[in-house]
C-alpha cells in the first residue's frame, strides 16, 4: 500500500527510537523523508538507510533560524510538505520531586519538546495552507494527559504540545490541514531506557495491558494519523495506552 506515494513528509528526531521507526514506516509506503536531528553520526547512517527515499538534515528544531532554513531547503528540493511529524524529545531529569526540578532542566525540556514543536509546524503551515493540504502530528505522551509523579517537566511539556493540537486543529480545519497528537504510553526506546528502573516500573504499573508499547504499534498509528484517508479528525489526541487512557 502506497499511502504516501509522491508525497514528502519531514520526521523531527528521526535518527532513532519513535521517529526512525515512523520515518521507516512512511518510507515503505512510498513516501519521501526529509529526517530533521542533531545527531550528526546517526545523521549519517539514516542518509544511507534512506538513500533515495530521503536525506537527514541536521537542525537544532529549538532555532527558529536553522528550521526555517532547513523546511524552506525542503520545500525548494521537494516541491510541497506534505506531512510533519514532531517526534524530536527529551525526559530531561525524572523520578525527582517537583521542588527538585532545576530552572535550567525545565527549560531545555520545554525548548526541545514544545517550542520545536511549535517551531516546525509554524513553518510548514503556510505551504500547507497554500496547496490545501497537509497533515502535522505533534509526539505528545500519556504524561500530558495524567500526570507522571517524578516527570514534572516532562508532563508538562506534553500537556503544552496537547493544547497546541488542540488550538492549531481549530485554527486551520477549513483549510485542508489536519493538525493531531499522540499520546503514548511507556514505549520500549532508547530514551525510555535510559530511565531509573524505578520511574520505568511505576510508569508501566498503570497500564491495564502490563506492557510497553512496541515501536511498531506507534508507526503504524501514525501512519494513520498523517494519511490522506485520515481527513476528518483535527484537534484530536490519539490514545496508545494499553487501556491506561478510556478518554
Amino acid at each position: 500500500m502506497n499511502r504516501f506515494e509522491n508525497q514528502t513528509a519531514i520526521v523531527t528526531g528521526g535518527t532513532s527510537g519513535l521517529g526512525l521507526a515512523i520515518a521507516r514506516r512512511l518510507a515503505t509506503e512510498g513516501a519521501y523523508i526529509a529526517i530533521f536531528d542533531m545527531n550528526a553520526k546517526s545523521c549519517e547512517e539514516v542518509d544511507k538507510e534512506f538513500h533515495g527515499r530521503g536525506s537527514c538534515w541536521i537542525v537544532d528544531v529549538t532555532n527558529e533560524a536553522q528550521v526555517r532554513a532547513a523546511i524552506g531547503n525542503v520545500a525548494a528540493q521537494r516541491g510541497k510538505i506534505h506531512a510533519l511529524v514532531n517526534s524530536a524529545g527529551v525526559t530531561g531529569k525524572t523520578n525527582i520531586k517537583s521542588h527538585e526540578v532545576s530552572l535550567p532542566d525545565f527549560e531545555f525540556v520545554m525548548r526541545v519538546n514544545v517550542f520545536g514543536s511549535f517551531l516546525t509546524a509554524k513553518h510548514v503551515l503556510p505551504g500547507m495552507v497554500r496547496a490545501g493540504y497537509g497533515r502535522i502530528l505533534h509526539i505528545a505522551s500519556i504524561a500530558g494527559k495524567e500526570g507522571n509523579a517524578g516527570m514534572l517537566a516532562y508532563s508538562a511539556s506534553k500537556a503544552a504540545v496537547i493544547g497546541m493540537a488542540k488550538v492549531q486543529g481549530k485554527e486551520y480545519a477549513e483549510t485542508g490541514v489536519t493538525i493531531n497528537a499522540l499520546a503514548p504510553a511507556v514505549v520500549q526506546t532508547p530514551m525510555v531506557d535510559a530511565l531509573p528502573e524505578e520511574q520505568v516500573t511505576y510508569m508501566t504499573s498503570k497500564i491495564p495491558m502490563k506492557r510497553c508499547c512496541k515501536l511498531e504499534e506507534v508507526a503504524s498509528i501514525a501512519a494513520f494519523i498523517v494519511s490522506p484517508e485520515t481527513s476528518f479528525t483535527t484537534g484530536f489526541t490519539f490514545d496508545l495506552t494499553g487501556g491506561r487512557a478510556v478518554y
